[in-house]
């Protein structure tokens, strides 16, 4: 089950999770292949996480992979799944992916 900021808990799609990463990546040099392969990667780490996961646990394991991918999908997603309201936070956001070491998760 994943628990969501509301406090909610859905069960796993493992489509919304490739519905998600689809969106972020249109028109980018990732195929359906590359889609499918980082959504199972991340469903083997919700499973082997075992029991409830948070939605901030599978947002952040995409970004993980779109970080190393591609830079401009990551900044996609992370836009929708981070919720930036201004050009400040895609500032902020691509500081953070310039760096040499990954984000830290946000305290939610």
């Amino acid at each position: 089950m994943v628990v969501k900021r509301s406090g909610d808990r859905v069960p796993f799609d493992l489509t919304k999770v490739e519905s998600g990463i689809r969106s972020a990546a249109k028109g980018r040099p990732l195929d359906e292949e590359c889609i499918a392969a980082v959504a199972g990667d991340v469903a083997d780490g919700v499973r082997a996480a075992g029991g409830d996961v948070s939605s901030e646990f599978i947002g952040m394991a995409i970004l993980d992979h779109l970080r190393t991918l591609d830079p401009v999908a990551y900044v996609r997603f992370a836009s929708v799944y981070k919720g930036f309201e201004n050009p400040a936070d895609f500032e902020r956001e691509i500081g953070l992916l310039t760096k040499s070491s990954p984000p830290k998760p946000s305290p939610v």
